[in-house]
């Protein structure tokens, strides 16, 4: 077995599509996983999030990835932990103010 951990995959800040963010943060479910993370001002372990939004683990799972692949959040592994962030400087660079409407609501 290798100790080698495998990188997870972002978007790079410029390839981040608006169309995107709007489509993963309209869907209930991730826009308050967003909510969340604002709320928590850093990183949150993801079984935290899990917890907060109440759903399966899978469920989750499946959400932070199109998070993630949007754009919206950064997953950094450390062991069997995975920490989740907003990617709020490249959001605020890309789309001003956006981040804050969605988190207010």
């Amino acid at each position: 077995m290798s100790n080698q951990v495998r990188e997870i995959p972002h978007p790079a800040a410029e390839e981040i599509e608006l169309a995107a963010v709007l489509r993963m943060c309209g869907e209930p479910v991730r826009l308050e996983m967003v909510r969340t993370l604002a709320a928590a001002g850093g990183e949150l372990k993801s079984g935290q999030l899990t917890g907060a939004v109440g759903l399966p683990t899978s469920t989750c799972s499946y959400h932070l990835r199109l998070l993630r692949e949007a754009g919206v959040t950064r997953t950094r592994a450390a062991g069997t932990e995975r920490y989740i962030s907003l990617r709020r400087d490249d959001l605020d660079r890309r789309f001003p103010g956006l981040l804050e409407i969605l988190v207010r609501g």
